[in-house]
């Protein structure tokens, strides 16, 4: 029982099933919390707002360290970043045992894409386009992680991102409201299932509440702007989609919000989060947040705290702000004792509903840890869901599959490479145990000979640039020779090949949280091998590995095939392989827009028309929304990706171009693989409100199905409208549609559509 029994004669009203636990309304949760709440004292109470950091606590140390002490004191309602049974049941053992009212901890963690075993880089999760497989792994995420005692994932990041720039679009699910919206549920979904208080699922936390990926300049922690209409209809969708799934919690933002920082905007975190969308969970900040609005100039410590808890907010991330100053803020009238005691039932609700004060040491169980994390089932799915995420760029001649796959260069700074395989925010992952390209190909092939192997540069040639993307301390390995020494060697390998395989892309580092980049090439360096490469004249295939959109003009022009790999996790190197080799049929289609330049962004499909248009298929003409020197075309717009196959499109066929009222309409098209492999097509639906009493995007997406066809097959594939697709926000935030005029459009990608028109009365 491990302790279970001095909670349970303290908490005599604690029995209740775990099912009814997960009720915001369940009256044996109140009477409990607040029977609890009556014995605490106001520095309890407090104490369970202060979630700081764990640190480095060996085994055996919980309770001598600093933290321990506080957790004794009742000052500390949870850690975070701490992993492992053993020390988190020590923590645990300190909280419940040696602290006077027995409350139980919180342990929280970044599990973004996966645990041990790692998922692709969200981004390229988003990009599979299937919300099976992105709900499957959230889902084994929350057995890993709960099996090494965490109950609580800083997860999903859905805010919504059109600028490339920026490092933590690698962590969220590109730049379209409804497909981000639907990932967001998926997510939810797969951590917290059915039933918080199963010992397998972990509390999801909804993050950066909100509109952190529109940030200026594409640079972190900076400034956002914008109206309303446009939160609502553009940013807010993704974070209220989670909430509706029930998320257990939601994280503030760094960024200010109409003037205010996120973390004390009373509007955002009442008005919206919990008025409007009825939202019941607790609010925590993210890390030093509220000491943090110091610097934007709201004030001292005490003063910012305060703000933040009169707004809504309910743990404070390792400010310290709420442990030191709510006492003396009281005192002097600035919070009241009601606002203090409701922050501390949403965190205790939490507790409740983890089933932590039935057990709370249900998530340390020595056997789970032993054999439930990072198995080979888990790895296969792993494997399975990465190859899903690739997407085909380009594949000139049918260089891709390898079919007669001969002597195989693997050239490049990424071609044998295990830390940088699973990306960024992969903390528990044990980067020994990734397998590279190298390696998955050799197990592929199973003739080492025929795969010729050189690094042929550095990822980067800059030792400073190279020095900040090191992996959470761990340089990333750097050969010391000369960079003309390593192009000829690699040019001297590639000679012998029958293809080049050229392993090129970030280092994992480069995209996540502080990992802005202004210049979003492909490293120059990089390009100069590619270059000495192509000139031999062999096939060159270009693996790509990156956690944001890049500007790939150059290479798009010269190099016959490219494979967009992302950052695919644990399994990488033998996802890519089964891809590259014809084991697996790439149908990953893009969910953020690849710009030709830097200087178009921010580039998003779903954009407003101007007064003044560029006429359909010009690039240029005076006094018209347009640039200079290059086309408004990205070079690959979201929804894109190839396939081995071809896919033809049908004409699109409505079931009726008049409709009136709460009536619904079919869009149909026939959809043949007209191609020599079996494959899998996204097919999606976009709606064009023709004419509205404010502004409209030029296309939005409304609908998508994955369908897998042999090869020679035809299938129709049908979308049911309804006024619910029409609706948006209006000046007023009324949230309804109008009637009209509207383009229905199906295509393979925002691009390449086919459509047809409709009028819809009310």
């Amino acid at each position: 029982m491990r302790g279970l029994t001095i909670v349970i004669m303290l908490f005599t009203v604690i029995l209740c099933s775990p099912l009814y636990a997960q009720k915001a309304d369940d009256p044996k949760m109140n009477q409990f919390i607040t029977n609890l709440m009556s014995k605490m004292t106001l520095e309890e109470k407090i104490g369970q707002l202060n979630l700081p950091a764990a640190g480095d606590i060996i085994t055996g140390q919980a309770a001598s360290s600093d933290i321990g002490k506080k957790i004794t004191e009742g000052k500390v309602g949870g850690l975070f970043n701490i992993k492992s049974v053993s020390k988190i049941r020590n923590f645990q053992k300190v909280a419940v045992e040696g602290s006077r009212l027995k409350i139980p901890l919180l342990f929280g963690m970044d599990v973004i894409h996966g645990y041990q075993t790692v998922f692709p880089i969200p981004l390229g999760l988003s990009c599979s386009w299937d919300m099976k497989l992105i709900e499957q792994s959230a889902r084994i995420a929350a057995q890993e992680a709960s099996a090494d005692g965490i109950c609580w994932t800083f997860s999903p990041m859905v805010d919504i991102s059109r600028d490339p720039r920026w490092g933590r679009m690698s962590e969220g699910s590109g730049e379209d409201p409804y497909l981000g919206s639907q990932i967001a549920k998926a997510m939810v979904k797969g951590y917290q299932s059915d039933d918080l208080g199963k010992n397998n699922t972990i509390m999801a936390c909804v993050k950066h509440f909100a509109l952190y990926g529109a940030i200026e300049a594409g640079r972190d922690y900076n400034t956002v702007d914008m109206s309303r209409i446009r939160m609502y209809n553009e940013y807010f969708p993704p974070y209220k989609a989670a909430v509706e799934a029930g998320a257990g919690s939601v994280m503030s933002s760094f960024n200010e919000i109409d003037g205010i920082p996120a973390t004390a905007n009373k509007w955002l975190m009442t008005d919206v989060l919990r008025k409007q969308w009825g939202f019941t969970g607790f609010v925590v900040t993210d890390y030093t947040a509220i000491k943090e609005m110091t610097d934007h100039g709201l004030g001292d410590l005490q003063e910012v705290s305060g703000q933040s808890l009169r707004a809504g907010v309910d743990m404070d991330m390792v400010a310290d702000g709420f442990l030191t100053t709510l006492t003396k803020s009281l005192a002097e009238g600035k919070v009241t004792k009601a606002q203090i005691d409701l922050a501390c039932r949403r965190i205790l609700e939490a507790k409740y509903k983890l089933g932590l004060f039935e057990d709370p040491y249900r998530y340390c169980d020595d056997h789970r840890a032993q054999t439930e994390i990072f198995t080979s089932e888990n790895r296969e799915i792993a494997r399975s869901i990465a190859a899903q995420s690739v997407v085909l760029l380009k594949n000139d001649n049918e260089i891709l599959p390898l079919k007669n796959k001969g002597t195989i260069a693997l050239i490049g700074p990424l071609a044998d490479n295990k830390e940088n395989m699973t990306g960024t925010w992969s903390v528990a992952a044990e980067f020994s145990k990734s397998v590279s390209l190298l390696t998955g190909l050799k197990s592929a092939i199973g003739n080492d000979a025929s795969i010729l192997v050189a690094r042929g540069t550095n990822i980067v040639n800059d030792s400073i640039l190279d020095s900040r993307i090191s992996i959470f301390g761990k340089p990333t390995y750097r050969d010391n020779r000369s960079q003309a020494a390593m192009i000829a060697e690699a040019v001297e390998v590639a000679k012998k090949s029958d293809v080049i395989v050229a392993a090129l892309g970030e280092a994992s580092e480069m995209s996540g949280e502080s990992s802005s980049r202004s210049d979003i090439n492909l490293p120059e360096n990089q390009k100069e091998l590619l270059k000495a490469l192509l000139a031999i004249g062999k096939p060159v295939v270009m693996v790509l590995f990156t956690g944001r959109p890049l500007s790939l003009t150059w290479e798009n022009e010269n190099v016959p095939a490219i494979l967009n790999v992302w950052f695919s996790g644990t399994e990488a190197g033998n996802a890519i392989a089964d891809v590259l080799l014809g084991k697996v049929n790439p149908s990953g289609k893009l969910t953020a827009t690849f710009p030709q330049n830097v200087g178009q962004i921010p580039l998003y499909y779903n954009h407003k028309n101007t007064g003044r248009p560029l006429p359909e298929g010009a690039w240029f003409q005076k006094f018209r929304s347009n640039y200079l020197d290059v086309s408004n075309e990205p070079l690959y717009p979201f929804g894109y990706g190839l396939s081995y196959t071809k896919f033809e499109y049908g004409d699109l066929k409505l079931s009726s171009s008049q409709v009136k009222g709460n009536q619904a309409i079919t869009a149909s098209i026939t959809l043949t693989n007209s191609g020599k492999y079996d494959g899998s097509e996204v097919v999606q639906l976009y709606i064009r409100d023709l004419v509205g009493s404010v502004t409209r995007p030029v296309k939005e997406l409304k609908g998508f199905q994955k369908i897998a066809l042999k090869a020679g097959e035809s299938k129709t594939v049908t979308f049911t409208i309804t006024p619910e697709e029409l609706k948006f926000y209006n000046s007023d935030l009324k949230y309804d549609w109008e009637p009209g005029e509207f383009a229905i459009m199906v295509g393979g990608n925002s691009k390449d559509v086919k459509s047809a028109k409709i009028n819809w009365i009310k």
